[in-house]
């Protein structure tokens, strides 16, 4: 566990709290300039397709989820995922990022065909299934975390999101997603998907009424977790969407408090690589200027996302239109994969 109550956890708290924005934004413009010396913004060009929305997990701040058999419930198929890959590739996609809720009618045997049918028909990168997921999947079919995760990666698993990661404090999770996997479960199934081969994204949703030490705690394990593994390409923040949701009396966190914590997260996780600026859900004019708060990558062109915009969020962008912010910010676009390599575009 953190120990809170060392000097360097006390002194990044105090940092997060009391430097001015500009402050807290230059130290983060120096860690970001310190790691990618080029004037390049990196976005990728993916999909977001979830599966499903029955879910189980109540949590109270999601709008997306539906309960079993209610009229909105839903299970895609594969060819309706196969369309809309297809949609994707003609874009120039290079990635489907696929979750869905905590289905307990979807067998195992489902989800390993699902990911066998995409190769077969729809080759592409599969970026999926969060570790409450797998977490879930262990539980609902009696497997450990690494078998799960050995069975979807030997169906074609490419590399696993950081979504379900909210804050990794206990407390706060006991208080608002319950059912879910816990900070310590969480963790353990990134640090397992590491140890196996699989890189993953970490993320942090904040604005639940954890504190600022709260915050840090979690940026603390999150480094800690990468001392070891080395397996977190990226780390993402974002705020509570709070509309439609059981914490729609929260209030929503502004676009200062956003920077400040994007900012205080590349100084703190100095062993994490790649930030991503969260447009999605600020909005691409903080999107540009979280690029100076520590952010080296405009995440995704998000040609599909159904999670936030349940909540009432929905910033939408063309590719033109993204690489054109990019440059305006001051820096060149380059398209790049999940693992952050650079797509030669005059291929």
């Amino acid at each position: 566990m953190v120990d809170r109550a060392s000097r360097e956890f006390r002194s990044y708290v105090e940092l997060y709290e009391r430097a001015s924005l500009l402050e807290l934004g230059s130290l983060a413009d120096q860690a970001r300039w310190r790691l990618h010396p080029k004037n390049e913004v990196t976005y990728i060009i993916d999909r977001n397709i979830n599966y499903t929305n029955v879910c189980v997990a109540d949590c109270k701040f999601c709008a997306f989820y539906r309960r079993p058999k209610h009229a909105e419930g839903y299970v895609l198929s594969f060819e309706e995922i196969g369309r809309k890959i297809d949609e994707l590739k003609a874009l120039g996609g290079v990635q489907i990022l696929i979750q869905g809720g905590h289905n307990p009618y979807i067998p195992f045997a489902w989800y390993l065909d699902l990911m066998r049918y995409i190769k077969r028909h729809h080759p592409i990168h599969i970026h999926g299934f969060s570790p409450s997921e797998v977490d879930f999947f262990a539980g609902r079919f009696g497997m450990s975390i690494e078998e799960v995760i050995r069975e979807l990666m030997g169906a074609g698993l490419d590399s696993i999101p950081g979504g379900g990661g909210e804050i990794l404090v206990q407390e706060i999770r006991d208080r608002v997603a319950k059912k879910k996997a816990g900070a310590d479960r969480w963790l353990e199934v990134m640090e397992v998907a590491h140890r196996l081969g699989l890189k993953t994204s970490v993320t942090m949703m904040y604005g639940l009424g954890e504190t600022p030490a709260d915050r840090i705690e979690h940026l603390f394990r999150v480094r800690e977790v990468q001392g070891k593994s080395a397996g977190f390409t990226a780390f993402i923040c974002w705020p509570l969407q709070p509309e439609h949701t059981e914490l729609a009396h929260v209030e929503k966190t502004d676009a200062v408090t956003y920077l400040r914590t994007q900012a205080i997260a590349r100084i703190v996780l100095d062993n994490v690589p790649n930030i991503q600026a969260s447009w999605v859900t600020m909005g691409p004019k903080i999107g540009q200027v979280a690029l100076r708060f520590g952010a080296n990558d405009f995440g995704s062109l998000m040609m599909e996302e159904n999670v936030v915009s349940a909540a009432g969020t929905t910033w939408r962008m063309s590719l033109p239109e993204m690489r054109r912010l990019i440059a305006d910010a001051g820096y060149v676009p380059r398209q790049r994969r999940q693992d952050y390599t650079v797509i030669d575009e005059a291929a």
